[in-house]
């Protein structure tokens, strides 16, 4: 390999020889890394947790564990739907019975608390009417009893309900319902039976995620391989990046094993494991392969392809890892072990693919050699020389055709993609729900009848955990007060135990909507004089917006200092990392506007068969920016390095940005597309959360690829004219420092001339110059 005269290129040149010093021992380590990373990792999907939307320090948190742990009853998580079958409904003699049976069995159950049922309201009622006719307080335990047995029976007589707890974390609460459910579970002599609640919904999520996690990769792998083939040409350089996604996603689930010992780790977060490991290993393995071949061509050993390849694809990939980390790393601000989930994972594939791209892909090209291309499997096409003077010459035309009329694209572009955005303005936030599963789940089904066909608004009512000891008077003014509020249907209260009871408050509105989130903030400012917490699905809501809406401005300040200065780092800019910025949030627009234009509004639910809710979960569009975003700049850190790349060559601005872009411009939709497909794969999800994740995604990367990459940038980079490459005396001689420390890429810049004698393939490019001929 030809030797620079910089510190830099010497310090890659060592790198380079670390990493193919001993290439077969590099292989054999990387597979028994993997072979262990299988092991370490089996049975990962089993330790994690179906919920993590709340705040685990929010008032709404405190309460509900409060009350979990105090009062099992209050807050049952586990439903038995029994339906009678019979024309005298659930009294039914026959049909009691067996509940009562149903509901002694369920009681015994080791980790099962607070089991209730119909029959049992309905007998306390029965027995609360009998006693004395005088006395207010019996007066009011009877409607209290009556109110319970009602809220318990279906409107139509036909179907009753036996509700319990399961105690202990969601881990427990699992295998406990995995134990109990085929018990239970069908017919009963007259009833059969059928099981809800949030520790049936969390299971079946935990499930079905399971089962379309490997639908999605069936899918995903063989259409990908046969993509890979396609952008190369041969077999054996096409299962390349395959080798080092499986090795990030493998070594990935043994992180996330290793995780779950000490931290709560959700089950959505497999998703963006596959997501990312294949198509993160794939935009580094092609970037890297494709220069490679490239420097093969122009007639380079394997180990100087290798060495340049690294000098300069290697050191893209280390600023893309780095940039799309740093997005994900946001995500351990928030406190929702939802989205700290995805950080972990996210973080743990991004550095192991990147790993793997810079260690073991180097050792097998090395071994490879010209046989990077061997098993041919299509044609070789006319002037096929990958990077030659043939390549990419409609995206030459493209960038010179934008850089031409560069306003008008530049605002064309900006205006379209704010219209695709415009309808995330009208996003309403929720929580989610048994709705996110099929409808012929079975948690979903008893929800569904529960919301359908009994009284009052299931799932809807506010919890409040009051501590201490207060006077009768103070805690009988203050449920007076609560019921004086608007919107409020009926007030249940419990005798205080042991310095401690609650009360239960039935909203007139659905489980979430608006009015019963202002509900939940009324009975906030009420300041009663004694200690009361609001619990609740509306509770959990309001706790969960305002804790997201305190972190995400720090959140999204770090993701903006960390890439601009990265950004900074690669191509020694003021302005470039602020536009990259900027155009990266543009880039995002259209699946903003699509997941609620979808999702929310329920618009193509027919055609991708889910049930919309009328909102948005409150963590997705959170997961999704930061995502995106670091998908997002992963594209402009190919683009931008190569512009760079070819300035620092020529001194010329409009010249290297053709460069760049007819260099990257296929193989960056060609990876955007390759990731789409991995994405659409996750999107076929039968959970709405993971296909809104799935397809969001996947729109976001291609808009970004085909219309950001290939429109905006170039027009923008013509607007910004000289400015584009500026940076302040200290600025530019502190990036020189890092250049020459072996960060950047070194070497002197070359002149025109010295360009057409080093790149003798480029002569013949015919292509019209931007000011014409």
């Amino acid at each position: 390999m030809a030797e620079g005269t910089n510190g830099g290129t010497a310090d890659v040149s060592r790198w380079t020889r670390i990493v193919t010093a001993r290439p077969r021992l590099s292989l054999l380590l990387a597979l028994v890394f993997t072979a262990l990373a299988v092991v370490a990792g089996s049975g990962v999907a089993d330790r994690m947790s179906g919920g993590g939307w709340q705040d685990p320090a929010s008032e709404s948190a405190y309460a509900a564990d409060a009350l979990d742990e105090q009062f099992p009853g209050a807050r049952p998580n586990l439903l038995l739907l029994v339906d009678s079958g019979r024309p005298d409904g659930v009294d039914d003699p026959a049909v009691a019975a067996e509940a009562e049976r149903l509901a002694g069995r369920l009681a015994a159950v080791d980790s099962v608390e607070g089991v209730t049922s119909y029959w049992a309201a309905a007998q306390a009622a029965g027995q609360a009417e009998a006693g004395p006719a005088e006395g207010g307080e019996a007066a009011g335990e009877a409607q209290g009893a009556a109110a319970a047995a009602a809220g318990l029976r279906s409107e139509d007589g036909s179907e009753a309900l036996i509700a319990a707890r399961i105690t202990g974390d969601e881990t427990r609460n699992s295998e406990v319902f995995d134990e109990l459910a085929p018990d239970f579970r069908g017919e009963h002599g007259p009833v059969e039976v059928r099981l809800g609640g949030q520790a049936a919904i969390y299971d079946e999520l935990q499930g079905t995620i399971q089962e379309d996690l490997l639908r999605a990769e069936i899918i995903a792998l063989p259409v990908t391989l046969l993509l890979l083939i396609v952008v190369f040409g041969s077999a054996v350089a096409a299962l390349l990046p395959l080798a080092v996604g499986i090795i990030a996603i493998l070594g990935t689930n043994a992180v996330l094993r290793g995780i779950t010992e000490f931290a709560d780790v959700s089950v959505f977060a497999q998703n963006l494991t596959t997501a990312l490991g294949l198509g993160l290993a794939i935009d580094y393995a092609l970037f890297i392969v494709r220069r490679y071949r490239e420097e093969l061509a122009a007639g380079a050993d394997p180990l100087g392809a290798v060495g340049t390849t690294l000098r300069t694809a290697g050191r893209t990939v280390l600023f893309s890892a780095l940039t799309v980390a740093v997005s994900l790393s946001a995500m351990l601000l928030f406190p929702q072990y939802f989205l700290r989930s995805f950080a972990y994972a996210g973080i743990a594939v991004v550095l192991l693919a990147a790993v793997a791209a810079l260690t073991v892909l180097p050792a097998a090209l090395v071994l490879l050699g010209p046989r990077v291309n061997a098993w041919r499997i299509l044609p070789k096409r006319g002037g096929e020389v990958p990077g030659g003077a043939e390549s990419g010459r409609g995206w030459a035309r493209l960038a010179k055709v934008v850089m031409r009329r560069a306003p008008v694209f530049a605002v064309l572009t900006t205006g379209g993609l704010m219209l695709l955005g415009l309808p995330f303005l009208g996003v309403q936030f929720g929580t989610a729900d048994d709705r996110q599963l099929p409808g012929s789940a079975e948690s979903h089904v008893v929800q569904e009848h529960i919301r359908d066909g009994f009284p009052g608004t299931p799932g809807g009512t506010i919890e409040i955990y009051v501590k201490g000891d207060p006077a009768a008077a103070d805690l009988a003014a203050y449920q007076e007060r609560i019921a004086a509020l608007e919107g409020v249907e009926r007030v249940d209260g419990s005798a205080m135990n042991a310095g401690a009871g609650y009360l239960t408050v039935t909203a007139e509105g659905e489980a979430v909507e608006a009015s019963s989130q202002d509900l939940v903030r009324d009975i906030r400012d009420l300041g009663p004089p004694f200690e009361a917490s609001v619990a609740g699905s509306a509770a959990d809501l309001v706790d969960a917006k305002d804790s997201i809406q305190s972190v995400l401005p720090w959140a999204a300040l770090m993701i903006v200092l960390a890439t601009l200065i990265l950004l900074f780092l690669l191509t020694g800019s003021v302005l470039i990392p602020f536009v990259a910025v900027v155009l990266n949030a543009l880039s995002l627009t259209a699946m903003f506007g699509a997941i609620v234009w979808v999702f929310q509004d329920g618009n193509l639910s027919g055609v991708l068969n889910f049930t919309a809710t009328g909102d948005i979960e409150t963590t997705l569009p959170v997961l999704m920016f930061c995502v995106a975003f670091g998908l997002s700049m992963d594209y402009g850190v190919f683009l931008l390095s190569r512009i760079k790349e070819e300035y620092d060559r020529t001194g010329d601005r409009d010249g290297a940005v053709v460069f760049g872009l007819r260099r990257t411009g296929g193989l960056i939709t060609a990876a955007a597309v390759i990731l789409a497909v991995v994405m659409f794969a996750i999107g076929t999800s039968r959970v709405t959360n993971t296909k809104m994740l799935g397809i969001g995604l996947a729109l976001a990367v291609l808009m970004d690829a085909m219309v950001v990459r290939g429109l905006l940038v170039p027009a923008v980079l013509k607007l910004t004219g000289a400015a584009t490459w500026w940076a302040p005396g200290p600025l530019r001689r502190f990036h020189e420092r890092v250049e020459r420390s072996g960060f950047g890429e070194g070497g002197p810049r070359a002149t025109g001339q010295e360009r057409e004698q080093e790149r003798p393939a480029d002569k013949s490019d015919d292509l019209t110059p931007i000011g014409g001929r």
